[in-house]
């Protein structure tokens, strides 16, 4: 089947249940999922068993090389907690560095994406043992026991997985150190094609005998340095031994009613919610969602929040960015003022509210109500491509997104955090507090695009979550203010003339180039009977299921 005739349409149904349900986009991750709460685990311990589980099925998106965030609503208490499992740059890793390398604002080149100098401490694995001494219940022996299963005995690939691994054996892995690890005699695994991974496996045991000090310090710790350092870059034991996750005050804003919590910076998740702020002004339900006329509105309340992200969004222990006034529903206000109904505007700038990127996003949800919102993710799918011999996994390129511009609140620092593209997301009904629902849309900087999509699908429009997740989708390319916008087949051919016409600079996307849309996971629960309905994005291989 070529590129241009990939078909993604959905034929799925909303899956219900109400012992606990999962959403990922890879089904042997869903299995893993659903053993863990079959085991008696919660919805934390079976989010970083499907993290687990990804890991070893799609290490073309994600892995314990990576980053990762959650959002964990707590179903006794209606607390949500957020978890920052992203990592921080090397110590030794500065802006007069790369500039004495030949990178940087007066150079002729930036930093190349798969740069060893773009891998920062990798957080995931701290991330997943975090997550579980917080709020799990299974050791973590237990957690891991499925992933470990699949790679030391091997799974079959998914199509659309073997697609993009062989995107990733081309553009990275055969040349990266240490990539050919992750293939099959320098080729990816074909379409159901066995895959085994003992370096994976290895890590795995590692980690569950000996939690994430055993990835930190010791002989994972050391290769990861050496690895690095043999390569051109910088990192150190110390710099992987001083990593922490953070604990932080998610972030809110109130939409049509419900409450849609984000983590806050370093993440992007602020780019979704003040979107959503400009959108709650007009009534969207009046409109055809596939008009012009509607989508020109979301696309353009997209772009003054993205004009705000790139630049208040960076690692708030170096550059705190004014929450509270962004967020404020007199700031959107006047921001929506400067949407023209008629006509597209340029490039926005970002405001100044106070006087003066491949991933895997999975959601799950337990019979008791507890859930968590989850993504992890190397970045440029395979990351650097970079594996520390001998264990498996590959090293983000999450780096790659500071800026060199030493003026930007984003600038490169020694162990700072780069703006983050991964982000979780959670609703609650304004009115009581109970979960209405854990989702979520990857794929970088997509993902606060398909947040707002996803949110007015099942608020304005009163979708389940399948068909919220079916929905076409538009896309601001690189998630800059004045980028093109990519929209996806099934879009009417009128709305893109008019758009067009509008001003917009649009473009039609089909086949295998549909994942510039993200793949998004959806679990709704009704608060009376506990019954969830789930959806899983049809541009992916994943699947919801419940027990």
């Amino acid at each position: 089947m070529s590129d241009h005739t990939l078909d993604f349409s959905s034929r799925r149904s909303p899956v219900y249940g109400r012992r606990g349900g999962v959403a990922a986009s890879q089904p042997l991750a869903v299995a893993a999922a659903l053993e863990t709460l079959a085991a008696g685990g919660n919805a934390a311990d079976a989010a970083v068993a499907t993290a687990a589980a990804l890991n070893v099925t799609e290490p073309t998106s994600t892995g314990i090389g990576g980053d990762c965030f959650a959002l964990f609503y707590d179903a006794q208490t209606g607390r949500i907690s957020a978890l920052n499992g992203s990592g921080r740059a090397p110590a030794a890793l500065t802006l007069d560095r790369l500039a004495a390398e030949g990178f940087g604002p007066a150079h002729a080149r930036g930093l190349p994406p798969y740069h060893p100098h773009t891998v920062i401490v990798p957080g995931a694995c701290a991330g997943w043992c975090d997550l579980v001494e917080r709020h799990g219940r299974l050791p973590l022996a237990r957690i891991l026991a499925p992933a470990i299963r699949l790679a030391e005995e091997g799974f079959p690939v998914a199509p659309l997985t073997a697609h993009y691994w062989q995107h990733g054996v081309e553009q990275q892995l055969r040349a990266a150190p240490g990539g050919l690890e992750l293939t099959l005699d320098g080729r990816a695994p074909r379409p159901g094609e066995i895959f085994r991974n003992p370096g994976l496996a290895r890590t795995l045991r590692a980690v569950a005998e000996g939690g994430k000090r055993a990835y930190y310090e010791g002989p994972i710790a050391e290769a990861i340095a050496a690895t690095l350092q043999a390569a051109g870059g910088c990192m150190t034991v110390e710099d992987l031994a001083a990593h922490t996750s953070t604990w932080e005050q998610p972030i809110s804003i109130v939409y049509r009613g419900l409450r849609i919590w984000e983590c806050p910076p370093n993440g992007q998740g602020l780019a979704a919610l003040l979107a959503l702020n400009i959108l709650e002004g007009y009534d969207l339900a009046a409109l055809d969602p596939l008009a012009a006329e509607r989508l020109h509105l979301t696309i353009e309340a997209m772009r003054l929040a993205f004009a705000d992200a790139r630049w208040y969004v960076a690692d708030p222990a170096f550059s705190p960015a004014p929450l509270a006034e962004l967020l404020s529903k007199p700031y959107a206000a006047a921001r929506r003022r400067l949407i023209d109904p008629r006509r597209a505007a340029a490039d926005p700038r970002h405001g100044a509210p106070v006087a003066g990127s491949d991933t895997v996003y999975f959601c799950v949800v337990d019979a008791a109500g507890n859930a968590c919102s989850f993504i992890n993710s190397n970045y440029m799918g395979f990351g650097t491509g970079i594996v520390p011999a001998g264990w498996g996994f590959t090293l983000q390129n999450r780096g790659h997104n500071f800026s060199l511009d030493a003026d930007h609140p984003n600038a490169l620092a020694p162990r700072k955090r780069p703006y983050h593209t991964i982000i979780p997301a959670l609703a609650t009904r304004e009115a009581d507090g109970s979960l209405y629902a854990a989702f979520g849309v990857m794929g970088g900087f997509m993902q606060p695009q398909g947040h707002m999509q996803v949110v007015v699908g099942l608020a304005d429009d009163g979708l389940d979550p399948q068909a919220a997740l079916d929905r076409p989708r538009f896309c601001i390319v690189d998630g800059v203010a004045g980028g093109g916008v990519a929209l996806e087949e099934g879009i009417p051919a009128a709305t893109l003339d008019r758009l067009a016409d509008m001003g917009h600079p649009v473009s039609r996307v089909t086949g295998y180039d549909r994942a510039i849309f993200g793949r998004g996971q959806i679990i709704r629960r009704d608060p009376d009977t506990g019954v969830l309905c789930a959806g899983s994005d049809p541009r992916a291989d994943g699947c919801a299921m419940c027990l």
